[in-house]
């Protein structure tokens, strides 16, 4: 009894730890209910099937910690003898009790646990409780009993919740108050004579705790001053990569602007070195319509279909006019994104052209030039160019 009292101390004491650590620990935290359903035999002198009776049963469970619960349980025989037969029970249940087990998770001594259950995991059941023997002898009379039990549980948290648990429970119960040699009085006895198999099955459903969850979660343990020194310090290093990296863009895009003009430039002269010289016989100005586009969009808006309505007039109206659009775009985002929003833009204009006004597409080049410098504003490069050219 000392023995047994040390051991359930100290997995109170463990409890009392692990709660210090635990989230979903209180009081109305880690109840659960349970049905259960097997048979019994009787241990020794007897059949092990021919002489069993199925019993059905419901517990009320409460996890102290991970590693050691309390179950109140009550388990109903059924009768199966026949009420002719001499000396036997007449009740439909001929036996049931109450007992107070303790359980003990096998798993999280040695292994510890993980914040969550694991999918497989053994317990070790045992206690003491009230047996009755109804009808005990065949007069009507029960009898009242010092009962035992010592088993283990093999449970499946089933569900993505772990809020069911399905268990195999095999455990041997005794039958405590016997009497003596002389059946003068009864004393605590465990006798094998006086002992039962009960392997059965249940069924568990754990409500939820006040963490959310249907099972203790580990609590997270930090000092809140130095969190706060830590997120000031992190904030400041954001704040600062943050300037760095608009600084680093700025750097970039003014270098990627330089690039591009030096490349023109390269570009045009070696067009003006080239290009052979030529007589001007027609002083015609060059005839343009701007077509603006918003910051990423490829669509014409409606207020810019004008500008398109008025090359394609121009175009029936001069049937050998030729016009060549020109697509750009701003210079924020990629090289790649720009080359395929310019392209997009040049395509929009000419597909406007063709589908609403009929144009012979033929008589349209429709090209993307990337990023546009024509304009101090860099807003304002979001833009398509017709050119008219006529033969």
């Amino acid at each position: 009894m000392r023995k047994s009292l040390i051991v359930l101390l100290s997995l109170l004491g463990l409890s009392n730890l692990n709660a210090q650590v635990l989230e979903g620990n209180k009081i109305r935290d880690n109840w659960s209910i349970g049905l259960n359903g097997g048979i019994v035999t009787p241990l020794t002198h007897s059949a092990f099937f021919k002489n069993a009776r199925a019993v059905v049963g419901i517990d009320v469970n409460k996890q102290l910690s991970p590693i050691y619960g309390l179950t109140l349980e009550s388990n109903w025989t059924i009768n199966t003898q026949s009420p002719m037969a001499a000396g036997k029970s007449t009740t439909a249940f001929d036996a049931f009790n109450v007992m107070l087990l303790n359980r003990v998770n096998l798993n999280n001594i040695f292994a510890g646990y993980n914040g969550s259950p694991r999918l497989f995991e053994v317990e070790a059941v045992g206690g003491f409780g009230w047996l009755r023997l109804n009808d005990f002898y065949s007069t009507g009379e029960g009898a009242n009993h010092l009962a035992s039990k010592a088993g283990v549980n093999f449970n499946f948290n089933v569900g993505e919740k772990k809020a069911w648990t399905v268990a195999i429970k095999p455990a041997i119960y005794w039958d405590m108050s016997m009497w003596d040699a002389g059946r003068t009085h009864r004393h605590p006895n465990f006798n094998a004579n006086y002992a039962n198999w009960e392997i059965a099955a249940g069924i568990v459903y754990h409500f939820k705790n006040s963490n959310g969850r249907h099972y203790m979660t580990k609590a997270r343990l930090y000092d809140a001053a130095e969190v706060g020194r830590l997120n000031a310090r992190i904030n400041a290093l954001h704040d600062e990569a943050t300037a760095k990296e608009i600084q680093l863009k700025r750097t970039a895009d003014a270098l990627h602007k330089e690039q591009q003009k030096s490349a023109d430039l390269e570009r045009a002269l070696n067009e003006c070195r080239n290009r052979a010289p030529k007589v001007i016989t027609n002083n015609k100005k060059t005839l343009e319509s701007v077509v603006t586009f918003r910051q990423g969009k490829t669509v014409i808006d409606a207020s810019q279909q004008p500008n398109v309505e008025r090359i394609a007039t121009y175009l029936k109206n001069h049937k050998r006019a030729r016009v060549e659009i020109l697509g750009y775009a701003s210079p924020e985002g990629s090289a790649e994104i720009n080359e395929r929003i310019a392209r997009q833009r040049a395509e929009a204009v000419k597909n406007m052209l063709v589908n609403k006004f009929r144009i012979d597409a033929q008589r349209i080049t429709a090209k993307g030039q990337g990023v546009g410098y024509m304009f101090e504003e860099p807003d304002w490069n979001r833009v398509s160019i017709c050119t008219i050219m006529e033969h």
